[in-house]
């Protein structure tokens, strides 16, 4: 009797210690909420790769990886981690759900709150070109920068709200809008390549995105002058141009939004200070 549990009790304490140390997998850097850019550190050499329900995810070659949880991600977020001996350990993390805000702007061009239908195929096609841009996925690191404000000036509209133009409920806001003179300058908040670099779209404007590396990007809409190029490489605090109001806008703003390929996530979450400089 006294055998037989002397080998259950070394044989919980060997699945125990399995599993604690398979619950270290991973050291996270940032919050699981919805809007959440999260950084994961692997801390174990046996992770050979990760992979969530619709792609595998990229590691760099400091064993670190980005991942983005959209506005309405959730309840829960299922990884799967592959180990060199053939092993698949699942792990689920509970994803804090956010209320957003409702905003109604009043004054917007109303032929871009109600497109006429000859504008609905120059809007189909500028939305696949931003798609495209946002789905690279360089080969590079940068997203591993602490961000900058890319604008001074004063917060006008938050990510996650629930948008009203003229009165008529539209999709909602997912960047974070930086209230500013026209031409005060937009500069890059992290290092990467631009991707994309349009000087009037239907809805946004003049319009920069910056690739960040492995699906992590940076948008600039609604700028009045453009500095860059499809292809250019910029560091961070580089111009990258100049604040406007072009496109579906009532004065003049940088709207910054951010994305982790498909999922639009919050840039304030990144952010160390949680306003940007007034001047």
């Amino acid at each position: 009797m006294r055998r037989l549990l002397w080998g259950i009790s070394i044989g919980l304490l060997f699945a125990f210690g399995v599993q604690a140390k398979e619950s270290a997998l991973v050291e996270w850097q940032g919050s699981f909420k919805q809007g959440a850019l999260l950084i994961g550190h692997l801390t174990s050499d046996e992770v050979v790769s990760i992979r969530t329900s619709k792609r595998t995810l990229i590691i760099n070659g400091e064993r670190s990886f980005g991942l983005g949880l959209g506005r309405d991600f959730g309840p829960t977020l299922d990884l799967i981690f592959k180990m060199k001996d053939g092993r698949e350990v699942a792990r689920q993390y509970s994803v804090e759900a956010r209320e957003y805000k409702i905003q109604k702007v009043e004054g917007v061009p109303q032929r871009t709150v109600t497109p006429d239908p000859e504008h609905l195929k120059r809007i189909r096609a500028e939305a696949a070109k931003v798609r495209k841009a946002r789905a690279n996925s360089g080969d590079m690191s940068h997203y591993m920068e602490s961000f900058i404000w890319p604008a001074k000036g004063l917060i006008s509209g938050v990510y996650g709200s629930q948008r009203f133009y003229n009165g008529e409920p539209r999709r909602p806001h997912f960047g974070l809008d930086i209230a500013a003179p026209e031409g005060s300058p937009v500069i890059a908040p992290a290092s990467g390549v631009v991707v994309l670099a349009e000087k009037d779209l239907f809805f946004s404007g003049g319009t920069v995105v910056i690739d960040h590396g492995h699906g992590i990007s940076s948008s600039f809409l609604h700028m009045s002058k453009l500095d860059v190029k499809v292809g250019q490489s910029i560091k961070q605090g580089e111009k990258v141009g100049e604040i406007g109001s072009t496109g579906r806008a009532t004065g003049a703003h940088l709207d910054w939004r951010m994305n982790w390929f498909d999922q639009r996530v919050d840039p304030r979450l990144l952010m160390k200070e949680s306003v940007p400089p007034k001047k």
